[in-house]
């Protein structure tokens, strides 16, 4: 019996059929739940239409993972297994979601219409963003390709521009806490916009972005905030609170970041354009001053002629006026230099006077110096130092 083979060997090749087949790995297939059962943390149970059954298991359930109903129509998605030692088939799940329109979907929606109510949506309490940002802080993963794009985009852009990262988990169990954490800490500091950010994903993915908390801390920030989660096509709660929408972290990067090369090109456009409107303007300015001396010239040269005339008369008796009261300036000027002359000390030393001095005090009468003093005689030229060898008081 050359075809006699072992159960184990059996198993193992029905196994490796399932593995080697590549259009049954990772397939959608879509029935009604039926003998749910849960245990140590997975759920088993079976899909079924009215021909057919298929047996499933959904290893390591977490709080985000949809956890269908008995009766209920769901798509699992994942690859079908054939376990070997015990010889039973079953259809591996690592994705469960309701059929049709999916339960997150319907919680997105509800969300969406009481926010709307409730006025978080209205156009008229969005704040514009600053004509002028110089500190941008930004809510998203420290370790993803976002923060690196906006960091690479604002850098070619405007080096002069400042991020401010504040580290937070854009997916899974506890994101919706450390994003609102972080709006609330970076609306406190001296940040001029804030950027919330993560790349696409799906609608569970995303779901940390589509929560009451999240749009409530965006309501309530004082700062500007942008919104940048996910791809164009993608919108979340936080895209219809926030005061800006962008399609992507890239777009919001753009946003904030105002391009210096561009700027600067503006700026000399708006150089020359203003350099040519001025030269024309002052062109026909000039042109028609031209005119219009001309046309003056032809009728009033009479009128002109006459003033010029007595122009020349008053000039004349100004310069007669100056003369007379600049001389009368310079004489009274000589009579004070003279009598300030004869005041200034300099000039009472040189007519022999002197000044008597002892330490640094000046000495004007006898009575303040006594025998044997040693005193220092100012003369015009020169200083005598001497000793009193006698006094008089009067």
């Amino acid at each position: 019996m050359s075809n006699l083979i072992t159960v184990s060997q059996f198993n193992k090749y029905v196994h490796d059929i399932f593995v080697a087949e590549e259009i049954l790995q990772n397939i959608e297939v879509y029935g009604e739940v039926s003998g749910l059962k849960m245990s140590n943390g997975s759920a088993y149970f079976n899909i079924k239409d009215a021909d057919a059954l298929l047996s499933c298991v959904k290893f390591g359930l977490t709080s985000l993972d949809y956890l269908p109903k008995e009766g209920e129509m769901v798509i699992v998605r994942g690859s079908p297994n054939y376990y070997i030692k015990g010889g039973r088939f079953s259809f591996n799940v690592s994705k469960i979601s309701p059929y049709g329109q999916g339960l997150l979907y319907q919680q997105f929606i509800e969300l969406k219409n009481k926010l709307e109510k409730l006025g978080y949506f209205d156009t008229a309490r969005k704040k514009p963003l600053p004509s002028v940002i110089r500190r941008v802080g930004v809510v998203s993963s420290e370790t993803g390709a976002v923060i690196h794009d906006i960091i690479d985009i604002t850098r070619r852009r405007n080096r002069m521009l400042d991020i401010v990262l504040f580290p937070a988990k854009v997916q899974g169990v506890g994101a919706e806490d450390t994003i609102v954490n972080g709006i609330k800490a970076l609306d406190t500091t001296n940040v001029d916009v804030i950027i919330v950010a993560r790349g696409g994903g799906s609608l569970e993915d995303l779901s940390c972005f589509n929560t009451e908390k999240v749009a409530i801390a965006i309501y309530e920030a004082q700062k500007p905030i942008i919104s940048a989660v996910g791809h164009e096509t993608d919108f979340t709660i936080a895209d219809f609170v926030a005061d800006v929408r962008a399609p992507t972290p890239s777009a919001a990067a753009e946003l904030v970041s105002s391009d210096i090369g561009s700027t600067t090109n503006e700026l000399r456009s708006l150089v020359l354009r203003m350099q040519r409107t001025l030269s024309n303007y002052f062109a026909n300015l000039y042109n028609n001053m031209d005119n219009q001396t001309l046309l003056l010239q032809k009728l009033t040269s009479q009128y002109i002629t006459n003033s010029l005339q007595n122009l020349q008369v008053v000039s004349s008796k100004f310069v007669r006026l100056s003369n007379t009261h600049f001389s009368n300036i310079f004489a009274n000027f000589d009579t004070l230099t003279a009598k300030l002359n004869a005041l200034n000390p300099v000039q009472i030393l040189r007519n022999g006077y002197a000044n008597v001095t002892k330490g640094d005090k000046t000495i004007t009468d006898a009575g303040n110096v006594n025998v044997g003093d040693e005193i220092n005689v100012n003369l015009y030229k020169g200083k005598l130092n001497c000793k009193v060898i006698s006094k008089e008081n009067k």
